[in-house]
């Protein structure tokens, strides 16, 4: 045996007996004591038979497990390559309880029933002959968008894939699978067919518009069984759909599932769990299939039944406080019922640990909201004007978007843009303006009023007392952040070019323009001016246009 391969020792520690192949012959075994298959020849990594699809050493496998003389129960392919996977899901859907490994016996255990094999053809499922010319996994993720699959065996832009995973069900009951295609589609549950998304299909948001909308059906499953879930699709050039924003190579499909359930037991349950609890963090919010690119959310709810799940909760147990994962804002009518909201966004692998930092106290939160979160979807400038038609856009809203609209209005927001609450609390004080002809130089002194350390966000705000059109009533123009123990104080400055904090677009000059006249400072924590922040004013002597920088 060539020394690239696994030890003889190593693998003697694991078991009793090892078979191996010896030559260039994969079909040549002999026993050698312990029950390990070891699969390898040579220097180099094991040879792929196509004619069938799968790799020879597999044909060579199942006449040895097969063999009433060999005991295996573990398979060390010691050349892995990605091509060995193909025929792993058929051998396991025979010997259940084996083993297999790549490289090393004590590691790196390849488990295909949990993850998906992804397996490519030119023909279709129908012509018996075909043979796969690409296999990749396991996967753990069942969305899949091939806008930059390429394979240069496939022979055009329409191919065929088979997608096979296993499920074993932990409870009795209906589990419910959906499948989105931008392609087609068809699902068999141990080659049961169970959806045909072939023909019917129907216009989605998945994939950029390019995906059909849902499909779901639900498979009567029982507690410990095993079940082969297998999707065939076929790529982008046989979907029925037309539109979509954008338009991109081989297709897409995303497949998932989950038991069913009745929503109102579950919240009556939830709710009764909640009475028992000293305090109770509900975890809510969005992910990619209802908010990403190349799509606009229909509303601003929170999907399926979070919103009275939360409000059940909530009033079973007043201690309730809610984190919520989301890219946008959302409605939140059972914000008065809650003491606490933590926004944690989509901040990427270590979201978890740092939602578990902020909840237990171990970081004092000290970020601001970037935008307003209104009070519900109509509340939105732009709600009228979002969308396209009859191929025309209307941008209605003019500069009156974000908070410069609310605060135009009056229109009350269930978050102001740049709020966000600290475990401490901070005060304003002493506001000094200084106005050149060049620059606005703010200086106000911050004070941490709490016992946590903790930062505060100065934001400056600047107000025309009288201007010669309709402006907005305020607008940012600097801001600073600082950090300071519990009872420290520092003088914090805020730096603004004059002309671009006070100049508006005069469409009649088609320059910008400065005008003449009072201007109000504000210094507050967020855009919402309560009794905290800070004011002063200014005056410019002169009104200037200008272009450019």
């Amino acid at each position: 045996m060539a020394s690239s391969l696994v030890s003889l020792p190593e693998i003697e520690r694991l078991s009793s007996r090892v078979i191996r192949i010896l030559g260039g012959n994969p079909g040549k075994f002999t026993l050698q004591g312990t029950n390990t298959y070891l699969v390898g020849q040579g220097p180099t990594r094991l040879l792929i038979d196509t004619g069938e699809g799968k790799p020879s050493w597999l044909t060579s496998l199942q006449k040895v497990l097969s063999s009433e003389k060999a005991s295996i129960d573990r398979v060390i392919l010691t050349h892995w390559h990605h091509d060995h996977v193909g025929g792993i899901p058929d051998l396991l859907t025979l010997y259940p309880t084996l083993k297999i490994y790549k490289h090393k016996p004590s590691e790196n255990q390849i488990d295909v029933k949990h993850g998906e094999i992804f397996k490519a053809y030119n023909e279709p499922p129908e012509d018996k002959k075909r043979e796969c010319v690409d296999v990749l996994g396991p996967f753990t993720s069942t969305s899949m968008m091939f806008m930059d699959y390429k394979n240069p065996k496939l022979k055009s832009g329409l191919w065929y894939a088979d997608i096979e995973a296993y499920y074993t069900a932990d409870r009795d009951g209906d589990y419910e699978l959906g499948v989105c295609v931008y392609g087609s589609a068809k699902v068999y549950i141990n080659d049961e067919l169970v959806l045909d998304i072939t023909e019917n299909q129907r216009q989605g948001s998945a994939f950029f518009g390019l995906g059909t909308d849902e499909d779901i059906c639900a498979i009567p499953m029982k507690k410990g069984q095993t079940y082969h879930v297998r999707l065939e699709f076929a790529s982008a050039p046989t979907s029925k759909l037309t539109g979509g924003s954008v338009d991109f190579g081989g297709g897409a499909v995303r497949i998932g599932g989950a038991w069913k359930i009745d929503a109102d037991e579950e919240v009556r349950r939830a709710a009764e769990l909640a009475k028992s609890a000293d305090q109770v963090l509900v975890c809510a919010g969005l992910n990619m299939d209802w908010e990403s690119e190349g799509f606009d959310r229909p509303d601003m709810k929170l999907p399926g039944h979070l919103d009275r799940l939360i409000s059940a909760v909530a009033e079973a147990n007043p201690r309730t406080a809610v984190v919520l994962q989301s890219g946008t804002p959302v409605e939140m009518p059972w914000l008065s019922k809650v003491p606490a909201v933590l926004q944690a966004w989509y901040g990427g692998n270590e979201t978890g640990n740092g939602i578990a930092d902020v909840v237990f106290g171990d970081v004092n939160p000290c970020g601001k909201t970037s935008l307003s979160f209104p009070i519900k979807n109509e509340d939105n400038p732009a709600f009228l004007n979002y969308r396209s038609e009859a191929g025309r856009v209307l941008y209605g809203e003019d500069v009156y978007v974000g908070y410069r609209y609310y605060d135009t209005l009056g229109r009350p927001v269930a978050f102001p843009f740049g709020h966000g609450l600290s475990y401490t609390s901070f005060s304003f004080a002493s506001l000094q303006i200084q106005a050149s002809s060049d620059d606005l130089t703010a200086q106000v002194t911050i004070k941490n009023t709490g016992k946590v350390a903790g930062a505060q966000v100065a934001q400056l705000y600047i107000s025309p007392l009288s201007p010669s059109i309709r402006r907005p009533t305020k607008e940012l123009k600097a801001f600073n952040k600082v950090f300071l123990q519990p009872g420290e104080e520092e003088v914090v400055e805020l730096k603004a070019s004059l002309k671009y904090a006070t100049s508006f677009w005069d469409e009649s000059r088609n320059a910008w323009v400065s005008e003449k006249g009072k201007y109000k400072v504000i210094v507050s924590d967020s855009s919402a001016i309560g009794e905290g922040a800070v004011e002063e004013t200014f005056e410019v002597e002169k009104t200037k246009w200008w272009n450019g920088l």
